[in-house]
Order: structure tokens, then sequence, then C-alpha cells
């Protein structure tokens, strides 16, 4: 038991450590500035946080209890938005120019739009994740809320990501976001199946 769990964090951190990694070998570090390289990074990391979120709340990795799992998956996704800020912050640092044609919707590179869609997604997530209680969100109506804002995140975060030819290593790429995708829609069918479960019990 306590080697399937050691194997199941060995492999997370295989699935978020490896992109990194290789991503820090790229030659085309030599060629960018530290904000920009910062900025990069916040970029992977906040990909690797989106991995982590549906796994987390889907219960999927071993230890944490329930109830823990799910303030991880909060203060996780305060770290995802954090990171997300980070990664815009540093682009306008070093390129105000692009910046501002990515985020009018006006930037020629195809990968921009679908960047600042996850972007604004996950600030209203994390928005809304901190309201909830001010705004008397039950869980249903959060759900509601939550969920397709998450499909959003993801799908737009991941071909965001694979749109871009930059440091992380093209493999290993689009390892992470398969791994993103799959973990997804695991939960998402999951969830599915406790309500069909639900309703076929009342």
């Amino acid at each position: 038991m306590k080697g399937s769990r050691s194997l199941i964090w060995a492999a997370l951190g295989l699935a978020l450590g490896v992109p990194i990694a290789l991503a820090a070998t790229s030659e085309q570090l030599a060629w960018r500035g530290p904000v920009y390289i910062l900025a990069g990074f916040a970029g992977i990391i906040a990909l690797g946080l989106v991995l982590v979120q549906p796994l987390l709340i889907g219960g999927y990795l071993p230890g944490p209890s329930a109830y823990r799992a799910r303030c991880a998956h909060y203060w996780i996704g305060g770290g995802l938005a954090l990171a997300v800020v980070i990664h815009v912050a540093g682009l306008w640092f070093t390129s105000p120019p692009d910046m501002i044609d990515a985020l009018t919707f006006s930037s020629p590179t195809p990968f921009s739009p679908f960047g600042v869609i996850a972007m604004w997604a996950i600030f209203a997530v994390a928005l809304l994740a901190g309201l909830r209680r001010r705004l008397g969100l039950r869980l249903r109506t959060w759900r509601i809320v939550h969920i397709p804002l998450a499909i959003v995140i993801v799908m737009c975060g991941v071909v965001h990501c694979l749109l871009i030819e930059g440091t992380m290593e093209t493999i290993s790429k689009a390892a992470l976001c398969a791994l993103v995708v799959a973990a997804t829609v695991k939960v998402m069918v999951d969830l599915w199946r406790k309500r069909a479960l639900r309703g076929e019990s009342a």
C-alpha cells in the first residue's frame, strides 16, 4: 500500500518536474532576459498546477483526507492565479505592445487568444472562490459555475501551451498537456457517475 502511494506521488513529481527541468536546459534561454525567463517558468508551473487541481478534488492522490484535499485545492487555486499574474506581468514588462495586442485579441500569434481566455477564467474562479461565502453560493450553484470555467481553463490553457514554440521540450510538454486533459476528463466522468447514482437511489 505504501509502495503504491509512493509510486503515485513519484509519478506526479516526474510529470511536473521533467518538463520544468527540460525547459531549464533550453538553448532559447540564452537569448532571454531574467524577467522573461521568470514569466515563462511561471506559465509552466501554472500548467502543472492545473494538473494537480483535478487530482486533488477527485481524491486520486493518496494521503490527504477529503477535507485537506479540498483545502489544498483552494490554496493551490490561489497559487495558480498568482502564477498567471507573474506570467502576464513578466511578459508585459518585457514587451508591453505584444501584451496589449494579446489582451485586446488583436495579436497575430494563434496562441494568444487561448491564453487570454484561460487567464480570465482563472481569475473568475479565484474571485468567486474568495467571495463564495459572502455571496452565499451553495455547493450545487458553485459547481454549475466552477465546472464550465474549469473546462475552459483546461482546454484553452492546453491549446495555448501546445501552440507556443518556446522553451518547453516538445514531448514532455505534450505529455503534460495530455495528463491535464486526462485528469480533468476523469474527474468530470466520476462526478457525473456519482450524480447518476444519487439520482437512481433517490
